[in-house]
């Protein structure tokens, strides 16, 4: 009890001492021993708007510790002095370098909790973040009625200004514009305004109707404090948040925080050397599928690359400075060319362009590594053994696979990681409702081969997860068919998932709640790129600027015939690189890699979950100690150093303006230790 109220009565009165220069906050000469220490935690104090839920998803998806302070809970703590900060070993502390509001004061003007976070903020120059509010002086903004506007935002054009690119915006090319996903929903609602004096604006747009430019979201210095005011609504998956989610947090942090965020597109093409069943449009299912009645394929025509797509792909990572992961199974290869006279043109164009490549192994023949399927009846169920006991494939039919399909690609010259494995239909892995476990021989096959990241379906386990020794990798499944070879067939397809039973549709997407019908039926000439590319693309780029390092994946039936896939990787390309600045590239990683950012992410929410991260910053000096052996992520401006016992090293890697990175203590020490310039 002495202790606690020693606590408060010391940051009581340190608030009360008179602001920054009583602490030596920035100034030159001051001895350490008097400078505040500052955690790297952000307080996020939340009413249930999607605003503020949006920028705590943008801090958890960074890695940036934060507390909630939930309003609408009953027995949320007091924010007061003693909630705020305190002191360590005699040095005042700051509990949080950042405070998300929901608006500008929602513990009310003048009240004791909205005095006590104001003189925090004031005394240890803590930046706040009004999540959204409307325009009005108290936030340094003109009323709408004084030359601004307010209404829907969908589809209008901003622009980042000169402020905002010299600040923490600058890792945006300029102009974007606010999603307009439905004409029939209103999506963003906003307040145009002018500034007043004292607030510099970050994010402008062309005032509706009217003359010059308003602020959509700025910075307003007043009374010793700094806020950054947004007056648009918004949710964490919009493109128009998205876009600005990282300059929301290096404002809020000054550009040095724990956790790293970076754009990630990574793409899989599957089924390589294979042939891909085709969709039949006439009978709305792909015959050779357990439910696709009245044929079993014979005498369709499959969907198989020639050598004139392979030497297209190479060409087009040319020129589009992006390299395919390409996800193969060179049994079904070999079984192809023994059937069509003993040579294959495909394989000897790719093998000869193999250097272009990531090659990852899909197996050698793509045959289904789970339970074996009964498939009698539709659906199709595991076969049982005579005890009543599933009957599996055995570690050794799968071990094989894994490793045949290896040798090929060694024995011919191909650079690929042995740890990574896509198995065939994402099979030997749980698959509901059919097979609600994994195949209990999955695990030792892939120990036997040394695969440490097997690919997962995203759609059903969005997670990582350990088989065995080795984790899962999930993938994104683009809405890019296996089955389908040209933009008609792709349409046809897409109309008969999508469209409502009147419409000629499966009706599937009235029977799923979590689905869309479309309003009519797609042109199965034009379809496809009026409609389903910048559909698509706008789901994959909305992955990519997300933080998110989880690879995509289509087929190679999708780089044949009409070549459907590439008209969404250019947009999604194009469209990205419109939006950002080359300081911002995106990060196209191999699976290898990309299974290390996840577990590594992993490893990191369990050490702050289990509240055994301390870190914090002194003057110039930041300190992290975390569990031995987890890695930790920092941001910080380029110049910073990582202390060593004898000198200092540099930190980190440049993106987005920062140097960011995992790193751990040096050898003989307790802590990382940074150094910002």
């Amino acid at each position: 009890m002495a202790r606690g109220a020693h606590r408060t009565k010391t940051a009581a009165a340190l608030l009360a001492a008179g602001g920054l220069t009583a602490l030596c906050l920035g100034v030159p000469g001051a001895a350490a021993a008097t400078q505040p220490r500052i955690d790297l935690k952000v307080l996020v104090v939340d009413n249930g708007d999607s605003s503020v839920q949006a920028i705590a998803a943008q801090l958890r998806s960074t890695g940036i510790p934060y507390t909630t302070v939930n309003l609408n809970d009953p027995g949320r703590p007091v924010i007061d002095a003693a909630f705020l900060a305190d002191t360590v070993s005699g040095t005042p502390r700051a509990r949080y370098q950042g405070v998300v509001l929901p608006n500008e004061a929602p513990f009310g003007a003048g009240s004791a909790e909205q005095t006590a976070l104001e003189t925090y903020e004031r005394t240890y120059g803590i930046p706040q973040v009004d999540a959204y509010t409307w325009a009005h002086p108290e936030v340094g903004l003109d009323y709408t009625t004084e030359g601004g506007w307010a209404g829907s935002l969908d589809g209008r054009q901003a622009f980042v200004t000169a402020a905002g690119k010299a600040g923490p915006f600058g890792y945006l090319d300029g102009a974007f514009a606010f999603e307009d996903v439905s004409p029939t929903v209103q999506e963003s609602y906003g307040y145009v305004a002018r500034p007043r004096t004292g607030f510099t604006s970050y994010v402008d747009i062309p005032v509706p109707g009217g003359q010059g430019s308003g602020s959509l979201l700025g910075e307003y210095a007043h009374d010793g404090r700094r806020e950054l005011v947004v007056t648009f609504a918004y949710n964490q998956y919009q493109q128009q948040f998205r876009l600005l989610a990282r300059g929301v947090v290096e404002w809020l942090t000054g550009g040095v925080h724990l956790g790293q965020a970076r754009n990630y597109f990574a793409v899989h093409v599957d089924d390589v050397f294979a042939p891909d069943s085709r969709w039949d449009t006439e009978r709305n299912c792909t015959p050779g599928d357990f439910d696709c009645a009245g044929g079993d394929g014979e005498g369709t025509t499959p969907i198989r690359m020639t050598a004139q797509d392979a030497a297209y792909a190479a060409q087009w990572q040319k020129d589009h400075g992006f390299t395919l992961d390409m996800v193969f199974n060179a049994g079904s290869g070999e079984e192809w060319k023994s059937e069509h006279g003993g040579t294959d043109a495909l394989a000897d164009r790719m093998l000869a362009d193999k250097a272009q490549y990531r090659w990852v192994n899909h197996t050698y023949t793509h045959p289904y590594l789970g339970c074996v399927q009964d498939t009698t009846n539709v659906p199709w169920s595991c076969a049982k053994n005579p005890d009543g006991t599933t009957k599996w494939m055995s570690r050794a039919e799968i071990s094989a696979q894994i490793a045949d399909n290896h040798n090929w690609a060694r024995a011919r010259g191909l650079t690929l990681d042995r740890t990574e494995l896509v198995t065939g239909e994402h099979s030997g892995l749980k698959s509901l409702p059919q097979q609600p476990q994994d195949n209990p021989n999955l695990a030792g096959a892939l120990a036997d081969n040394g695969v440490k990241w097997a690919a997962s379906d995203n759609s059903r386990e969005p997670e990582q997860r350990a088989v065995g020794s080795a984790l899962t990798v999930p993938r994104y499944p683009m809405n890019v068919y296996y089955n389908v070879g040209t933009k008609a067939e792709m349409a046809d397809e897409y109309n008969w998932v999508y469209t409502s039973r009147a419409d000629g549709g499966s009706g599937a997407c009235e029977d799923n709640p979590a689905s869309t019908c479309l309003d009519a039926p797609l042109d199965t000439a034009t379809g496809y790129d009026s409609y389903i590319v910048p559909q698509e693309a706008r789901t994959d780029l909305g992955h990519a600027i997300s933080n998110d390092p989880r690879p995509h994946y289509a087929h190679q039936s999708n780089l044949a015939e009409d070549r459907i896939l590439y008209p969404v990787l250019e947009k999604v390309l194009a469209d990205y690189r419109a939006l950002f600045a080359d300081n911002t590239p995106l990060e196209n990683l191999r699976q290898s890699a990309i299974g290390t950012e996840l577990k590594r992410r992993a490893d990191w929410q369990a050490a702050i979950a289990a509240n055994k991260v301390t870190a914090y910053r002194i003057g110039n000096t930041v300190t992290v100690k975390a569990p031995s052996g987890t890695l930790i992520p920092v941001t910080v401006p380029d110049g910073t150093k990582k202390q060593l016992l004898l000198g200092t090293s540099a930190f980190g890697t440049p993106y987005a303006g920062k140097r960011t990175g995992w790193d751990q203590p040096a050898l003989l020490q307790s802590a990382l230790t940074l150094k910002l310039p």
